[in-house]
């Protein structure tokens, strides 16, 4: 048993809680990093002048811009007294002398107000002398375009046991990226305090970093940098890593100019200046046995990671850890590469990379099915992991079994026999409109694949008048982090909820923390948070045993609290324990600290074992394909997934529930298209506003929605028995693209394999749709002579 996941009696953990800024959200008062621009006086506003040209060396003139009333400043490379990079592989110019993509920002003009920024902005020449530009993967393949180091995972021989294999089939796997579009675009606010110091407001998921960058852009130390993050309206992985840029402008300008500078982008260069979650080219080749057991896997992963390198190493590297997904592959050989692009520099995005290698596989078993005469779903539990069996990358699979378990509890609760019996009769029925019931698995790694960043430290106060402070290293972007945290620290204090209160994330009060990223926030934040509690409550229980004639060993904290074994007739409350500390000196706050452990990781072989535990779901999606448009309709979701014992299960519930639908987003909506022809505008952004990137709304949702925690899943070793949630969910969402695949498959003839783009929206599957009708038409003598006439 580990102490770590043990919760004692009546613990908060666990308890349905409330988001703790819920009330600030729905009524419109919680305050966002440029909210605070409204409150400080004297602020200038840094707007971007873009590049017009996907790749050209520039000349700029920005004297025009000095003759717009109200411009302050214009920041060139010239300005930047350290370094002019805005990223940890040195590759990221913040003022560029080659524009490297279509929508680059070349140089900031400072406004008094944000319309002076921008009329300055528009009087500012930049000369382009055009260089050769690479759009897409297939750009970049042919050209032999290629950044960072290329991986290879394998396991056996591929290559043998291909050439053995009953079944072999091969083919290309292809699919875009996806737009964050959080609500809260980025943002940065930068101020001169007192002391010569910068105080940098900013939102983003790696304050630690963004410190890091504006010192080094300034010229100066850590320690003259702080970043706050007060909370963000949405990160999704996006503010990872490209904040620190943003953040570093508006502290130079308030270093040259003396005054508070904010930087806000509007949408529209949201969508133009930051990266994406990376597309993906997949060439593979599959073996099966006679039984359709898998023998052998060879796939070359090309990653589409933009303009410079940004997080495209790892996010290959988590790719290349989940193709196997939740299925016992013997033999594998997958190498995996980066491409470079004249496009903007793509990065974090929900899954890190996971959702595309597990694509590879989900997409590969929905094809071979129908050749293989094997039920997708069967073919899917028969080549489940099994005990004792591990990754291809060395990783013993821990509770492979739970997969196993929650396949077959969902197929019970939600009637999948007896829902695709009647699905297969409505069919028979319905020559113009198709239904189809799939079910997908999960096996997701949580750590962070990089091992240093497998740590946190949190700082817990505890005032004499028994309130709690509590801060981690942790952010919250709505996933109710700082919820978690309050409930862990209520639990180890033996407290109730409403006695915590949580700061905003400070790199001055917690140094050195990890991004709130790779759905690891909780875990390690948590350990640091309870960590820190037990060294202030052992401290008070000594002397609560003083006061109650007890042994320290005997005092329980619970509900505010503070009793003792033997001692019936007194009881103090928490407060009355934390004054009687002060005036005994005893030390009532306290620094936690956490390490993963159990981790490690060779990068350059790919082995080893890089993630604490797996995280596993399942998920059975019900859609309706209309036949004559192409249209679709998810007309019934049912969700088991494995999150540990849950520290909030109403939070958890709900990061499920949008996961799967940010998840259904990237599989069926949601398409970036740029110019990729010779004209005036190639490489531009098509696809820059709601009006031309369709994300999932209202009516996208199911229709009926069921989601379960899965039961009895303690994970030891984890915080309170817990398991991460944020991102193994979203691939949940397979199983709509896989049932979009079966559907359009009703239209056709039996056997027949259907190869379905991503995103697969309705335009994709009514060519899909025709198609299978054309391929029916060709088998059906009926409707050959019926399509003549």
């Amino acid at each position: 048993m580990s102490a770590l996941a043990d919760r004692p009696a009546n613990p908060v953990v666990g308890q349905r809680a409330a988001h703790e800024s819920a009330v600030l959200h729905v009524t419109g008062a919680a305050m966002y990093t440029d909210d605070l621009s409204a409150q400080t006086a004297g602020v200038l506003t840094a707007w971007p002048v873009q590049s017009t040209n996907a790749h050209a060396k520039v000349t700029i003139d920005v004297s025009g811009a000095y003759e717009v009333a109200g411009v302050v400043r214009v920041l060139t490379a010239d300005d930047v007294p350290g370094v002019n990079d805005a990223g940890i592989k040195h590759d990221e110019p913040l003022f560029p002398d080659v524009a490297m993509f279509y929508g680059h920002a070349l140089v900031w003009v400072l406004g008094e107000t944000q319309e002076a920024a921008r009329l300055g902005a528009e009087r500012v020449k930049v000369e382009y002398e055009p260089l050769p530009s690479l759009i897409t993967v297939q750009d970049a393949i042919d050209a032999g375009s290629f950044q960072g180091i290329a991986r290879t995972v394998e396991r056996g021989d591929a290559a043998s046991a291909l050439a053995s294999s009953t079944h072999v089939f091969e083919g290309v796997t292809e699919f875009g990226g996806q737009e964050h579009f959080y609500l809260e675009t980025h943002a940065s606010l930068a101020l001169r305090d007192t002391e010569g110091g910068y105080f940098v407001q900013c939102s983003t998921q790696h304050p630690s970093e963004t410190q890091e960058i504006v010192a080094h852009v300034l010229g100066i130390s850590s320690s003259e940098v702080t970043v706050q993050c007060l909370r963000m309206g949405g990160g999704f992985g996006g503010k990872e890593m490209q904040p620190h840029g943003f953040a570093a402008i508006a502290a130079l300008g308030a270093k040259l100019t003396g005054r508070p500078v904010r930087l806000r982008l509007n949408r529209t260069q949201d969508i133009t200046m930051t990266g994406k979650r990376h597309p993906f080219h997949i060439r593979w080749k599959v073996g099966f046995d006679a039984d359709g057991m898998l023998q052998a896997l060879d796939a070359l992963l090309t990653c589409d990671g933009g303009w410079s390198l940004d997080l495209s190493e790892p996010v290959l590297g988590r790719a290349l850890c989940h193709l196997d997904n939740a299925y016992w592959i013997p033999n594998v050989h997958a190498h995996g590469r980066i491409a470079k692009t004249n496009k903007a520099s793509n990065t974090a995005y929900r899954g890190f990379g996971g959702p595309q290698g597990v694509f590879v596989i989900e997409d590969i078993l929905g094809r071979v099915a129908p050749a293989l005469g094997i039920d997708p779903m069967q073919l899917r539990e028969q080549n489940f992991y099994r005990p004792g069996q591990s990754t291809p990358y060395g990783q013993p699979v821990k509770d492979s079994e739970r997969m196993g378990t929650m396949w077959a509890q969902l197929r019970t609760e939600a009637a999948i026999d007896e829902r695709r019996a009647e699905i297969a009769a409505f069919n028979a029925q319905s020559p113009d409109a198709k239904r189809a019931l799939a079910t997908t698995p999960i096996k997701f790694g949580i750590s962070f694949n990089f091992a240093a960043f497998n740590q946190a430290g949190a700082l817990v106060h505890v005032y004499k008048d028994g309130s709690v402070l509590i801060n981690h290293g942790g952010t919250e972007m709505g996933q109710g982090l700082h919820t978690k945290m309050m409930q862990v620290a209520a639990t180890a204090l033996g407290l109730e909820l409403h006695q915590v209160r949580l700061a905003p994330t400070r790199t001055d009060k917690v140094p050195n923390t990890s991004a709130t990223a790779a759905s690891s926030g909780a875990d390690l934040n948590g350990g640091a948070v309870k960590n820190a509690c037990e060294q202030i409550r052992e401290r008070m229980a000594k002397v609560a045993g003083r006061l109650l004639g007890v042994d320290e060993r005997d005092v329980r904290f619970s509900g505010g609290v503070v009793t003792g074994l033997g001692n019936r007739d007194q009881a103090l409350t928490f407060a009355e324990v934390a004054n009687a500390a002060y005036l005994q000196r005893v030390q009532l706050f306290a620094a936690g600290y956490y390490r993963t452990e159990g981790l490690h990781w060779n990068p350059d072989i790919m082995q080893g074992s890089p993630f604490k535990y797996f995280s596993y779901g399942c998920a059975a999606t019900e859609v309706e394909v209309d036949g004559f448009t192409g249209a679709y309709r998810v007309r019934r979701v049912d969700i088991i997934h494995d999150v540990g014992d849950s520290l909030s299960p109403m939070l958890d519930i709900g990061q499920i529930e949008g996961a799967y639908v940010q998840g259904v987003g990237w599989l069926t909506l949601e398409e970036l298209r740029w110019d990729a022809t010779d004209g005036p505008h190639r490489g531009r952004l098509q696809t820059q506003s709601a009006s031309t990137y369709k994300i999932p709304s209202f009516s996208e949702m199911p229709e009926e929605f069921n989601v379960r925690l899965f039961t009895n899943a303690r994970e030891d070793g984890a915080v309170y028995g817990s398991k991460a949630v944020g991102e193994p969910p979203f691939m949940l969402a397979f199983s709509a693209r896989e049932a979009i695949r079966e559907a359009v498959a009703a239209f056709g003839p039996a056997g027949r394999t259907v190869e379905l783009p991503s995103p697969a929206t309705p335009e994709a599957v009514f060519w899909s749709v025709r198609a299978a009708q054309q391929a029916g038409a060709t088998t059906d003598p009926d409707r050959v002579l019926a399509a003549a006439r």
